[in-house]
């Protein structure tokens, strides 16, 4: 199978990343197999053994074994790792995630969804909506991926019915509407036999939209994040012969040679001197989604966890928040808890000053005002006060740099964004 850069030697370098998600069994992994046989980046000698174990254990063959590249994955028959895979259109270059779907394993899907331009939500078309469907459109919504395509599978189970795939499509468009959501495309497949996958179906004519690769090539790579205001968490600080080159990822936003650039929390402003791209020559401007380094015109001191911006758009600056998060731990998150926050490349000491609600991540219904704790698989609205101030956006302005880990034990136990900067109550201090 080729690698990215491979890939981008093939077609050019615009690569989408798509998530697949959904509850376990629903046909994530043999859309994902399918897809990468019948683009030819899977070599018939491993279909072929693939087809060989298979039958030396009794059972039929299919597409989803070719991503089980690990044993207890194919004994289990669930996927439990994020995977990643490449292939390539006569457009451009793309990178599938394939993410687990069973409730066990959420912090890998949250791990794979986070970098993903595009999500296809899996739903079986028999078995219909489940609580980790409701789940994992959520955790869509948290991570700020606009671009969602709903794949109704297993259409061959309900005699490819329209009536079917109808009542499915109006239920869950209720739902992803209640969260913010708002799907691109219904799209009823057969994953199994390959309905609507390359081409469009004849045993749907009653469907007149694209096949799933069709889809695919309509979708926009990086969802136009270049036009948001210029963002970029600083990795590391790197010294060559004379020169500091401040090195990161452009998550949003683009800027040039000469531009006045200033980092925050620090409050350090200078201008860009150079631009500096590995075994390349220099380019004068770069854009979301380029990792590349900086050298200024002077010598500033910037560490890691600062965040550029230019002086006319800058992040907020604060120590307090207020937030929606997604609890994965299995010891409950409690009020006065104290973890570690991590946003971007920023890491600090936090304490759970507030829990205001609790809401149940799949029915959204209201647990509780003003809990002292948030258990597991819960969606809560929180206030979240830093050791020190930090950098930030709020998520509706820009997804990147507004959404967030906490980190206990040495584990990401919850995601979140966040919704404002929080005032100090009246007679209060930190």
């Amino acid at each position: 199978m080729p690698t990215l850069s491979e890939l981008e030697q093939l077609a050019g370098t615009e690569t989408l990343k798509i998530v697949m998600v959904g509850h376990v069994d629903h046909g994530k992994s043999t859309l994902v197999g399918r897809l990468l046989h019948a683009t030819g980046f899977i070599p018939e000698s491993k279909v072929d053994h693939i087809k060989k174990v298979c039958e030396d254990q009794g059972k039929g063959f299919e597409f989803a074994f070719l991503l089980d590249a690990l044993e207890e994955e194919r004994d289990q028959g669930i996927t439990i790792d994020v995977s990643q895979m490449f292939f390539r259109t006569k457009k451009r270059n793309y990178v599938i995630i394939d993410a687990p779907g069973h409730k066990e394993f959420l912090k890998n899907m949250i791990s794979g969804a986070s970098n993903a331009d595009v999500a296809f939500l899996m739903i079986d078309a028999e078995e219909g909506i489940q609580e980790q469907t409701q789940r994992h459109a959520y955790i869509l919504s948290l991570l700020g991926i606009k671009q969602v395509a709903i794949v109704m599978n297993k259409m061959d189970l309900v005699d490819y019915s329209e009536a079917v795939f109808n009542s499915t499509k109006e239920i869950y468009s209720k739902y992803l509407a209640s969260i913010g959501v708002k799907a691109r495309i219904f799209i009823p497949i057969s994953a199994y036999h390959g309905e609507n996958v390359m081409t469009k179906s004849g045993k749907m004519p009653w469907y007149d939209g694209p096949s799933i690769i069709e889809v695919l090539d309509n979708f926009q790579a990086h969802d136009d994040r270049s036009k948001l205001p210029f963002r970029f968490p600083v990795q590391d600080v790197y010294k060559f012969d004379k020169r500091r080159i401040i090195a990161g990822r452009v998550e949003t936003g683009k800027i040039s040679v000469g531009d006045e650039i200033l980092f925050l929390p620090s409050g350090k402003k200078t201008k860009i001197k150079t631009i500096e791209k590995w075994n390349a020559e220099p380019p004068k401007s770069v854009e979301a989604g380029t990792s590349t380094g900086f050298t200024m015109e002077e010598q500033i001191f910037v560490e890691r966890g600062d965040i550029g911006c230019v002086p006319g758009h800058k992040p907020q600056v604060s120590d307090r928040f207020q937030a929606n998060i997604f609890w994965m731990g299995n010891k409950h998150l409690e009020k006065g808890g104290k973890y570690i926050l991590k946003l971007g490349t920023q890491e600090m000491e936090c304490v759970v000053e507030s829990i205001l609600k609790v809401i149940n991540s799949s029915t959204l219904e209201e647990i509780s005002k003003n809990s002292h704790e948030v258990a597991k698989n819960e969606v809560a609205e929180i206030i979240i006060s830093t050791k020190k101030q930090i950098a930030f956006d709020t998520f509706d302005e820009i997804p990147e740099t507004g959404r967030f880990v906490i980190v206990h034990d040495q584990d990401v136990r919850g995601g979140g964004i966040i919704l404002k900067t929080a005032q100090v109550p009246t007679g209060m201090g930190i």
